[in-house]
């Protein structure tokens, strides 16, 4: 029987629920689904977030023939496997010709691109349906953004809030956020100061079974040479591994998670964080049930509104908004350089073999684990390269290689935007000074670190000095970074009062700043 409608399932799309299936009839249709080596090489993919969406893609297929699909499957180690999702979907069409494709919007402008191609090289429609998983549509934040001079993250959460009920109470006047405010940020950047986290709840570990040790045996046999390790491995791969994280971070780590949200500590890569990012971007879970479930906690007392606010924020507000971001400004959005900042990667965001504590703890658990929390990533590895003026799309490229979580819808706004400060000025329509994702460079001194962590102790450099062999390569940098960029940041009112300390510095503190950030940048510390 001719096959009507092909169905592309990816591997960052594993919700039986998703608009693909829509209308699916076994009898007529077939699920397509393939394993490419493309999606590991055009970034240079850490080992362990291959392992995760090949472990994840092979539980979906086993689901859908469980439930009795039909499905086409391309494994990564078929000797016909051409190695790249144009390819595989052109054999299938060959093998089944299919009088139409069927797909749920991808992540990826990049894979849209390539599939869409695809499809038109075979002079076959291909149906581009919504992707139901979130909370908004691209067309709907678009008619958000239209007519605004500039973007900000805080009314678009208030309208998602508003609009979808999430912890909102009646008053006189109409719903009224929980508790007065719409932000709870200010409760919810403490430290842990010297005593540490104290003991820290685990998250939930899942031990691989025989489908994800085959995967871990392929990916480091097909991957050896990438970055990171393969095992131990221990993230969600099936849907309900990721309702048993869902539920276990609900129950132990929420009613911590707002008060430490920001606070890091040497030797320590879980805290009180979700761990739930993985699992929300391969559609794993579904977000309204993970927003649901934090909600429910604070309506029944067992967690504080500020935790499940700052929570909740980064689901419907964050998450939400880097997307439509991503959808309104591609494909011209990944080549943006604001700062034109151009220096190398440095070698060691591939090794963790680097003098500075806070650095080689963040990169070294990131290598083993695929992870880092948000300030981590934003004020340790995104800093740095913030601070050196290292050119964004190499950033980005590591960013995409090494996290579990990473797809480039979420990635790349949080990359080049937030982390880099890469995106606005003039070139992007605004004005010099101001970006699209944030309204100030995330620029910090080595004071910062110290402040959220316990790095510092013990590590060579000292946080309070800016030049010399002990100055910690944070602070020099910072002042650095402010003089090589004085007249755009001086147009930013919100880095008016850094850049006039800049300007209290002596003419002999500001040269010795300089050569010792010229020295960095030539490469003195790298590994």
């Amino acid at each position: 029987m001719p096959v009507r409608h092909l169905i592309l399932v990816l591997g960052d799309q594993l919700d039986r629920q998703a608009a693909a299936f829509d209308g699916f009839d076994p009898a007529q249709d077939l699920v397509w689904m393939a394993e490419v080596a493309e999606e590991s090489t055009h970034v240079w993919s850490a080992k362990q977030r291959t392992v995760l969406f090949l472990a994840a893609m092979r539980h979906f297929a086993a689901a859908l023939r469980t439930e009795g699909l039909p499905l086409v499957y391309s494994l990564l180690d078929d000797a016909a496997n051409t190695g790249t999702l144009a390819g595989e979907l052109a054999r299938a069409i060959t093998l089944h010709q299919p009088q139409a494709l069927v797909l749920t919007a991808p992540g990826d402008w990049r894979v849209l691109q390539a599939l869409r191609d695809a499809a038109q090289r075979h002079g076959l429609a291909l149906d581009v349906r919504d992707d139901r998983h979130f909370f908004s549509t691209v067309r709907e934040f678009a008619a958000h953004a239209s007519g605004r001079k500039q973007l900000r993250l805080a009314y678009f959460y208030r309208a998602m809030r508003q609009r979808h009920g999430v912890l909102m109470d009646p008053g006189p006047d109409g719903d009224q956020p929980c508790g007065g405010a719409w932000n709870f940020d200010a409760d919810n950047r403490a430290a842990f100061g010297k005593a540490g986290p104290g003991a820290v709840p685990p998250p939930l570990r899942v031990p691989p079974d025989a489908i994800t040790q085959g995967v871990i045996d392929l990916v480091q046999q097909r991957f050896a040479g990438h970055p990171g390790q393969a095992a131990p491995f221990g993230w969600p791969v099936t849907r309900a591994q990721a309702l048993a994280a869902l539920a276990d971070f609900i129950a132990h780590r929420l009613p911590h998670f707002g008060q430490w949200q920001d606070a890091m500590w040497a030797g320590e890569p879980w805290l009180y964080h979700a761990h739930l990012s993985a699992a929300l971007n391969c559609k794993l879970l579904n977000p309204r049930e993970v927003v649901a479930a934090a909600e429910a906690a604070y309506r029944a007392g067992q967690a504080p509104l500020p935790a499940v606010e700052g929570f909740i924020r980064q689901i419907l507000g964050w998450r939400e908004y880097v997307r439509g971001i991503y959808w309104t400004q591609m494909p011209g959005y990944a080549s943006r350089n604001a700062l034109d900042a151009q220096q190398p990667l440095p070698g060691f965001y591939w090794t963790g073999d680097t003098p500075m504590a806070c650095l080689r703890d963040a990169i070294g658990q990131t290598l083993q684990h695929g992870y880092a929390h948000h300030i981590q990533r934003l004020m340790v590895t995104g800093l740095y390269a913030l601070l050196l003026g290292v050119q964004p799309q190499q950033v980005h490229a590591w960013y995409l290689a090494v996290y579990v979580d990473a797809v480039e819808w979420v990635e790349l706004p949080n990359t080049l935007g937030m982390a880099l400060f890469a995106d606005g000025g003039p070139a992007a329509g605004l004005p010099a000074g101001i970006g699209l994702m944030a309204s100030k460079p995330y620029a910090a001194s080595g004071k910062y670190i110290q402040r959220m962590g316990n790095h510092c102790t013990g590590c060579r450099f000292d946080p309070a000095q800016s030049s010399g062999e002990r100055a910690c390569p944070f602070t020099t940098l910072y002042w650095d970074f402010l003089g090589r960029h004085a007249d755009t940041l001086a147009r930013n009112p919100r880095m008016a009062l850094q850049v006039k300390n800049l300007a209290r510095l002596s003419a002999d503190a500001r040269s010795a700043i300089g050569a010792r950030a010229d020295a960095i940048r030539a490469g003195a510390l790298d590994a």
